[in-house]
């Protein structure tokens, strides 16, 4: 399966969340970056899904 890569607004976007709650995930652990597009972050898009999952939970 191809997991897609995303920028943080991108992630956000995919997430229905601000690019501030990626970012908070990131700081919080829920989420880790897979690298980097230019000075932009990049996360799997599966990733930011169980991240969101995590998050709703509580």
């Amino acid at each position: 399966m191809n997991d897609p890569l995303l920028t943080t607004e991108s992630a956000a976007h995919e997430a229905g969340v601000a690019p501030a709650t990626i970012r908070k995930w990131v700081q919080l652990g829920h989420l880790r970056p897979a690298g980097r597009r230019g000075r932009s972050q990049t996360f799997r898009l599966s990733e930011v899904f169980a991240a969101e999952r995590v998050a709703r939970r509580r």
